[in-house]
């Protein structure tokens, strides 16, 4: 697989959870067993505001020609979803979601292990 069609497919996956976070905030934080709080929604839906834009970030690094740019956009990306595993994992086995959030965990690790290959790897497209 390249790197781009890679980013092409982290886009997707951000845009879906951007979707669903934005457009459905009480049933995903109910899918995951939490209380669909006022604050609950209110931080799903920022969180998927950035997941819109964290998903036009790897839709154009997909198409960029610099491999400079894409080698720091792979890097930061790599270095944020490393960070998402972490929390998620932490959120995971303390019991804040019910077994729904082991998918975002393996999500989340997926991802990274992906950009790290990318980014470490293998050469540039």
């Amino acid at each position: 697989m390249k790197q781009s069609a890679f980013l092409t497919i982290k886009a997707i996956v951000c845009f879906v959870f951007a979707a669903l976070e934005l457009l459905v905030p009480a049933t995903l934080v109910s899918m995951l067993g939490g209380s669909a709080a006022p604050e609950a929604v209110y931080m799903t839906r920022t969180v998927g505001a950035a997941f819109v834009g964290i998903g036009l970030i790897c839709w154009s690094a997909s198409k960029a020609a610099r491999s400079d740019l894409r080698q720091g956009i792979l890097l930061a990306l790599f270095i944020g979803d490393t960070i998402g595993f972490l929390v998620s994992l932490l959120g995971q086995l303390s019991g804040t979601t019910n077994t729904m959030g082991w998918g975002i965990v393996a999500i989340w690790l997926l991802l990274a292990v992906g950009l790290g290959y990318f980014r470490f790897m293998q050469p540039a497209d």
